[in-house]
């Protein structure tokens, strides 16, 4: 059973902010390749397209002279580690199991070692999940956070997508 859809994920305000920040069609299309991959992994959908959507809610744009700077983003980035604080608040207050909440905290955490030394991490089956599905959609110089989506075409992939994670949950319970 699921406590949180990601369609209230997605229309919780804090959402709604953070992803519009951070690319809304990378959310999703990251979502999407979660969910294949989980399948594959034998990982939970649920999990994994939870942890895929809301992967990059701790992006900050760097600026220098009024344009983008990936370079200097690049340079200063932590938004794994603000993403999974900004996850795991969110989930609880839509009600969704600790434990559960926890894990794709962790997920989002992992999906980047960008932050870290090379080499440092080593990933769970759902961690290494939103990482691939992170790099599946990455465009060079940091791009894809900035395609554009219309906002009901948004809202029926989420909604396609969370009739998808229903009924694979439905065809393999022990699955969260």
């Amino acid at each position: 059973m699921r406590h949180v859809t990601l369609m209230q994920i997605f229309n919780h305000h804090i959402a709604k902010k953070y992803l519009s920040r951070s690319g809304i069609a990378h959310a999703i299309a990251c979502a999407y390749h979660a969910f294949r991959l989980a399948k594959t992994y034998n990982v939970s959908v649920d999990l994994a397209t939870k942890a895929a959507l809301l992967h990059d809610m701790g992006h900050y744009t760097w600026y220098r002279n009024g344009k983008w700077d990936y370079d200097l983003y690049k340079k200063h980035d932590i938004h794994a580690i603000k993403g999974a604080e900004r996850a795991h608040k969110l989930l609880i207050r839509l009600g969704e199991n600790p434990i559960i909440a926890k894990e794709i905290a962790i997920a989002i955490l992992f999906h980047t070692d960008s932050y870290m030394p090379e080499g440092f991490i080593k990933r769970t089956p759902l961690q290494e999940i939103v990482k691939l599905a992170d790099e599946m959609d990455e465009e060079q110089g940091g791009m894809h956070h900035y395609r554009k989506i219309e906002k009901e075409k948004a809202i029926k992939m989420i909604e396609r997508l969370d009739k998808m994670v229903d009924e694979e949950l439905r065809n393999t319970p022990d699955k969260t």
